[in-house]
This record gives structure tokens, sequence and C-alpha cells, in this order.
């Protein structure tokens, strides 16, 4: 326990359960105790020295991440009636007798800003945020991966309404009974028993998001556990106009340059968000090379991205995605609702034969 005192107010810095938790306010300039200038000089520098476990482990607030940072809203709407209207008038899903799924999937082709859809969620619903890695959890040493589950889920329960996010979720629920995943079915067993919860965890939705929705383990895809299943596609001609638009809000674009007209393009046809973004990228870098250039011949030019340098990039850019990846993920949505996993599929086929 570290301790500082001026002439009127105590700060009391102490960690319990792994949260710091800091008392008084309204601190006065004055001299400190510990040489740092004031009491809140002293609470800055432990907090510097070793920050709060909350920080350390990605535990964050309600996230700064807005719809017009994500740039389309395909589903905009269904994760508003599912989950942001949810938490702002939980009195009218109550009254009608409806329960929240207690997990949602979201699913689709990388790239796509399924993680940006995540906290845009949960700005607008107005709820904290936790972000979980999926591969981080897995750990071998005996029960520290269900540990690390226990933990996440008892972190989300004490900061209510909380959105707690699985990224690359197909991690943690791969197949059971597939050689190699020994650790993961541990893991999983553990995930399982946390959303089977769901009255425990009152205010606490689970997302998953993943770009592998066949190697997940049929269980885990069942309503009641990530049972709602949301695809996220390709943005269309419109909504990559508007993600070139929000990747270009702090990059000096020239006013000719028609970032929409540019979205429509048919050699943006297939693009992801991530593509999207790489072709901001490649034409900053030429405008930035346009500028070294003229510095070294003597001339000067302004630091301004032009519409020759988005010319320049579309030529280098070329789509992640190929026809046969898009056609598996089509394959899926139109599927969503009756498909288990691939894994589950062989394993019917092979029962047929």
């Amino acid at each position: 326990m570290a301790t500082a005192v001026d002439k009127q107010y105590t700060t009391i810095i102490f960690a319990q359960s792994k949260f710091w938790y800091v008392v008084g306010s309204g601190l006065a300039a004055g001299a400190g105790t510990d040489g740092c200038g004031s009491a809140s000089g002293a609470a800055e520098k432990a907090v510097q020295e070793d920050p709060p476990s909350v920080k350390r482990q990605e535990f964050s607030a309600i996230p700064d991440v807005k719809w017009a940072d994500v740039g389309g809203d395909a589903l905009r709407h269904e994760l508003n009636l599912h989950i942001v209207n949810r938490i702002k008038y939980p009195e009218f899903y109550e009254e009608f007798g409806m329960k929240l799924e207690t997990g949602f999937l979201l699913y689709g082709p990388p790239g796509c800003g399924k993680t940006l859809i995540a906290k845009a969620v949960a700005n607008e619903a107005g709820a904290d945020f936790i972000h979980s890695k999926g591969p981080e959890l897995l750990n071998k040493k005996w029960e520290e991966s269900e540990k690390a589950v226990r933990t996440l889920f008892s972190r989300a329960r004490a900061c209510t309404p909380c959105i707690l996010f699985f990224d690359e979720v197909d991690a943690l629920t791969r197949n059971r009974g597939e050689q190699g995943v020994e650790i993961v079915e541990i893991l999983l067993n553990q995930l399982l028993v946390e959303l089977d919860s769901g009255e425990k965890r009152k205010g606490v939705i689970v997302i998953g998001a993943t770009n592998r929705p066949d190697q997940m383990d049929p269980a885990v895809l069942r309503p009641g556990r990530f049972g709602k299943h949301m695809y996220g596609p390709l943005p269309n001609k419109d909504e990559r106009g508007f993600i070139l638009k929000a990747l270009a809000s702090n990059k000096p674009i020239d006013p000719s340059v028609n970032l929409s007209e540019i979205g429509q393009r048919s050699a943006c046809e297939k693009f992801t968000r991530a593509d999207l973004a790489a072709l901001m990228h490649e034409a900053a870098m030429a405008a930035v090379e346009e500028k070294l250039t003229s510095l070294a011949s003597w001339g000067s030019s302004p630091c301004i991205i032009k519409g020759t340098h988005f010319e320049q990039a579309l030529a280098k850019i070329t789509p992640s995605l190929s026809d046969e990846d898009l056609l598996d993920y089509e394959n899926f949505r139109k599927q969503q609702g009756k498909w288990t996993s691939k894994g589950e599929n062989l394993r019917q086929e092979a029962r047929r034969e």
C-alpha cells in the first residue's frame, strides 16, 4: 500500500484482486511526501511504475470507435436490434418475455472490420468493452487456460453492461476429438460452462469473430451459446467510398479527389476494408515519395495526396481474397442457421458412406 499525504487530502492507492482503486478527489497542489510534488503526482508515478492490471489485460472502458469510423453499416440494424437497444431499453424486451442471446458470432472474410464493428456496437450501447484474442488464452500449463477464461468472465461481470469480444474465436473452439487439440478441448469445456451460465452474467454480452467458422465445434454454434450468426460481407461500392472517407479523416487529401468515385471503380470491386486501408497507405506513400523528390531537386511541393497518387496505388494493390474464398463464405451465408461446421459435415458424410 502506498500513501501520499498533503495538507487536506489523502490518496490511498492499493491493489486488490488485480484491480487498482484510487480513493480521494480534488487533490490540492502541494508538496508530497515522496518527492513527486503533490499527492496526485504520487498517484501518477505509482500507476506509471506498475500500470493497473485492467490496462495490461486490454481491459477498456467504452471504446471511442463509432459507426462513422467503420465506414459501412451492413450489420448495424441487426446489431442494434439484438444488442444495442437490448442494453438501452431492457424493460421493453422483458415485457415481451424475450431473453438476450448469450452469444453472437461475426463471421466473414478477413479484413472486413469485424473488430471495429464490435467496438462500434459497444460505443453505441454505452457498454464497457473487453477485447481478448483467442490464441492468447492458450497455455500449456495445467489449468492456466481455464483460469484465464474464468477471469475474463469475472471481469466482465464486474463492469456490466459489458461486451466481451473474442477475436479469432475459432482458435478456442476447434472440433473436439481432432488430433492435437487436447489443450483446446479443456479450454473449450470451460468456455461452454461460462456460455451456459447466462443468468449468472446478466448484462454481459459475448461476441466472437472468426474467418474460419468451418473449424468451430458444433456444440459452440447451437442456440444459447454462439447461436446468433451474423455474416460480415465485403463492402459494396457505396460502402467502399464511406470506408475510404473514414480512412482519410486524418490525411491531407486534395479536395479534387473523389473518394466515392474511387470506391465505385471496378478495380476496387473485391476489396476488403484492409485492402482499402492498404490502398490509402500506398497513396500516402506515393505522396511522401513525391515530396522527398521535390526536396532533393531544390523544389517544393505541398504535403497533399492527389488523384495521381491514388492512380499509382491502384496499379499496385490487388484484392487479397480469391473468387474461391468468396464462394466459400457465400455458401456459409446461404446455409446460415443450417450449417454446423465443416468437421461435422465431413463426419456425417463419412457415416453415410
